[in-house]
């Protein structure tokens, strides 16, 4: 690393090694130079001696410093490190944005439908030149933007390999290689390790994994972790009150949430069905993912990791929002793995309880929803139809839409709003500028600020969006008897920065517990 990478101090992420940790999964990497093998901080081998442990932000530059990854605790399972905006210099900032653009490369091939075209339109989207880019991203991490996509790639190839078993070329297509020459190349020459090298361990684990009560062989199986506090009862609960009927379900009893998809990718429409589900007595998910969605697996994965919030810090949130939600440290904000569905639930839930929201949901997917195909077996037999697409909404008739019992100032915003996605003028999807996005939304007929806001938070991933405007979030803070409680929220917001979406969550999760306002429609 060069001298100017980003420093980490070793006394103090030896302590959390010693202390397996979990709060500190994903936010450093243990090369240990005995061994060659790289570690999260919550892996159970035995530790270390301090003078052979070095300490690397990223798992791109322990690789890049010739370590390879650990077959026991898989870095790539574990939380991606997240960075307060607000605390950094405009370097490390820009760093940091380019990390998750680069992810953003590394998952998804169809990478145009986000604005982006290669390390050019990472550089366009951070309005830098490409060269500024690489020399800012190699002064911050001591790497090349391009070592850090490759490692994005071969983790992706590893977690696959790992838990599937799928074909070596299949994998090598999914992590983003164009040839399966170069994905054996790049393997071996990174972790001096045929591909087909971890069959073995994979092979060892899918008998005892379907053994555990419940299990079954159906869809593919993949791990993911968190770091705790995780309040997992709250967050199934937030869905549960949310999901619409034929599409979504949860089941608290097991701790799982399942629905039907369909989605856009590289100009096919795919059809199909995900679970999740928390493992008990570990800080894990499983996700459970038809073969049907197969193509999109690398991007799905992580558009589960944002549905579920699984990246999130919650001590560097809690260090945000101080003494005020003391207690909620475990909520997460839940996300969407159709951002088009999200932002029509907004609209259907303006100024309208959270149930009667949920039931325009239903008629509108029985009505315009395309019913699952006969010949896709699916585990779940709650989940019969898919959210309508932007095409169908866009070509409904307000007949249609006023059947339902949709108003017409609500039938012209979904219309509007899916004319747009489907012209690809706005793009619903974690990545997408956010103030360009807001700004657009906010020009289509009846979509306004609170709307916007919560398409950003659960639909953009934005940590510190803020509908001020929202009467139960003014009922949480005890803003209702003040003349101008917009404005007195947005004041006490401030000091929340760069963590708002979760201050927003927290505070409706408050009037859960007394319950003396219904929670807002959508």
């Amino acid at each position: 690393m060069s001298a100017t990478a980003v420093c980490l101090d070793s006394d103090a992420c030896y302590r959390a090694l010693l202390a397996h940790d979990t709060r500190f999964d994903g936010q450093f990497f243990t090369g240990v130079t005995s061994t060659g093998i790289y570690c999260r901080p919550v892996c159970r081998v035995r530790t270390p001696k301090p003078q052979n442990c070095q300490f690397y932000a990223l798992a791109a530059q322990a690789e890049a410093a010739g370590f390879r990854p650990c077959l026991r605790c898989r870095p790539e399972l574990a939380p991606a490190a997240t960075v307060a905006w607000s605390t950094q210099d405009a370097s490390a900032l820009l760093a940091q944005q380019a990390t998750g653009l680069l992810d953003a490369l590394a998952r998804d091939r169809d990478v145009d439908s986000a604005g982006l075209s290669g390390m050019a339109g990472v550089a366009a989207r951070l309005g830098v030149s490409e060269r500024h880019l690489r020399r800012i991203f190699e002064a911050q991490w001591g790497i090349s933007p391009l070592q850090y996509l490759q490692t994005r790639r071969l983790l992706c190839a590893k977690h696959l390999l790992t838990d599937t078993p799928l074909p070596i070329s299949q994998v090598a297509a999914l992590s983003g290689f164009a040839s399966l020459r170069r994905f054996n190349a790049a393997f071996v020459a990174h972790y001096r390790l045929q591909p087909r090298g971890l069959r073995q361990g994979a092979a060892e684990e899918a008998p005892a994994r379907s053994k555990r009560p419940g299990a079954s062989v159906q869809g593919l199986v993949l791990k993911a972790s968190y770091r705790p506090p995780y309040d997992v009862a709250a967050l199934l609960a937030f869905l549960q009150q949310r999901a619409i009927p034929g599409v979504e379900a949860v089941d608290m009893a097991a701790h799982s949430y399942q629905r039907s998809l369909a989605l856009d990718h590289q100009g096919q429409r795919l059809t199909g069905w995900v679970q999740a589900c928390f493992v008990a007595g570990t800080h894990g998910v499983e996700f459970r993912i038809s073969e049907s969605l197969l193509p999109a697996l690398p991007r799905l994965m992580a558009d589960l990791r944002q549905l579920l919030d699984l990246d999130a810090d919650p001590t560097a949130i809690a260090l945000s929002l101080g003494a005020r939600f003391a207690g909620l440290e475990g909520l997460r904000v839940p996300g969407t793995l159709d951002g088009l569905e999200l932002a029509v639930r907004g609209i259907l839930g303006q100024q309208i309880t959270v149930a009667a929201a949920r039931t325009l949901a239903a008629r509108l997917v029985q009505a315009l929803g395309q019913p699952l195909p006969a010949q896709m077996a699916t585990p779940f037999p709650a989940l019969t139809h898919t959210f309508p697409s932007a095409a169908v909404l866009a070509e409904a008739s307000g007949e249609t839409l006023g059947s339902l019992g949709i108003v017409r100032q609500r039938q012209a915003a979904i219309q509007a709003l899916a004319r747009a996605v489907a012209c690809g003028s706005i793009h619903l999807r974690p990545g997408a500028d956010v103030a360009q996005t807001m700004a657009a939304l906010q020009a289509l007929p009846g979509i306004g600020p609170w709307t916007a806001s919560y398409i950003a938070m659960r639909a953009l991933r934005w940590p510190d969006a803020f509908p001020a405007g929202d009467v139960a979030l003014h009922t949480a803070l005890g803003l209702r008897q003040h003349k101008t409680p917009a404005v007195q929220a947005e004041r006490l917001s401030q000091a929340w920065r760069p963590w708002r979406s979760y201050a927003v969550v927290r505070a409706w999760h408050s009037l859960s517990l007394s319950k003396p306002t219904p929670l807002p429609g959508a």
